[in-house]
């Protein structure tokens, strides 16, 4: 049984996940009590003994899973934007001495790429890339069965690589990168300018609410989501391009509303130099539990307890 933990910027998770990637217990804080370093310490230690009393075990290890700038091999956070305090702390090594097991942290979309591989929507494939499009755009991506990483062991941040240098301004200094274009906020403030300049004055609507106009037929709302087809479908084509996976595993809030036939479309028209229809498109499959599953599966895939599932 492996303690799982799973620290967004809403809320930090904790769980325990068997060994065929099933949550047995769960509970969950607002992350917002967590913001100082020794506060967030307290409560997931104190939430994995909960959960590990409800399903009658003990740990056998933890795996932690975080969003942000996170260093695998040294345990530390990095600059994390809603938790600046927990920055050069240390949850691995803490976690280590107060349950005396093996600890491994990987940043979230590493972890769900990992989960989905082993237990999910990506299972037998070696090749993988896994994103998720919601609030931001995020991801992981395995090759040969291993992790990728970068120089310094680092994460890429897929939702960085620029789509159209003309285009809004991101957080992360460009302008145009494909989280600045085909996230759930950036869809909705299009169309929200949009609606502004055909209507004048109207109230904000969020991207699940255009999804849903969308639905009943309101053109504005239609070509928002045209829009959204293509700008996922360019960044997803840069992503075979460069990599030509066996499958991509697509999760988050925005692809509960999207369809995968219109984003092969935008895919076909870009990748003419590699063999794009051998890359299968897949929606994620484990649900509302990915991230604490995921979690988990950070410490196997460390510890060489388990396969990933690659083939």
């Amino acid at each position: 049984m492996i303690g799982a933990v799973d620290i967004g910027g809403t809320k930090i998770a904790a769980g325990i996940v068997d060994d065929a990637g099933k949550v047995i217990a769960k509970v969950e804080t607002p992350t917002e009590f967590a913001r100082v370093y020794p506060d967030g310490l307290r409560r997931m230690v104190r939430m994995l003994r909960e959960v590990a009393q409800k399903a009658n075990t003990e740990l056998s290890g933890i795996g932690i899973g975080s969003t942000g700038w996170v260093y695998p091999f040294t345990g530390e956070f990095g600059d994390v934007d809603f938790l600046p305090k927990w920055k050069g702390c240390n949850p691995v090594n803490d976690l280590a001495r107060e349950f005396n097991v093996r600890v491994a942290l990987e940043n979230d979309g590493d972890a769900s790429a990992l989960g989905e591989a082993a237990w999910g929507a990506g299972k037998g494939k070696s090749r993988l890339i896994y994103v998720t499009v919601g609030t931001g755009i995020g991801g992981g991506i395995i090759l040969d069965g291993q992790l990728y990483r970068g120089a310094d062991k680092a994460h890429p941040e897929v939702g960085h690589h620029v789509i159209d240098a003309s285009g809004p301004q991101c957080t992360c200094g460009f302008r145009g990168c494909w989280e600045a274009l085909a996230t759930g906020p950036a869809m909705a403030a299009w169309f929200n300018g949009r609606a502004r300049g055909h209507t004048g004055h109207v109230a904000p609507r969020t991207a699940k609410e255009i999804f849903q106009l969308a639905e009943q037929g309101n053109g504005l709302a239609r070509e928002a989501v045209a829009r959204e087809a293509h700008y996922l479908g360019l960044g997803l084509a840069n992503l075979i391009n460069l990599f030509v996976p066996e499958r991509i595993v697509m999760g988050g809030s925005i692809m509960k509303s999207m369809r995968l036939e219109d984003i092969r479309k935008v895919i076909a028209q870009g990748c003419r130099f590699v063999p794009f229809e051998r890359t299968e498109l897949a929606l994620a499959s484990l649900g509302e539990d990915a991230n604490l599953i995921g979690a988990a599966q950070v410490w196997h895939h460390r510890f060489g307890q388990r396969a990933t599932g690659a083939a």
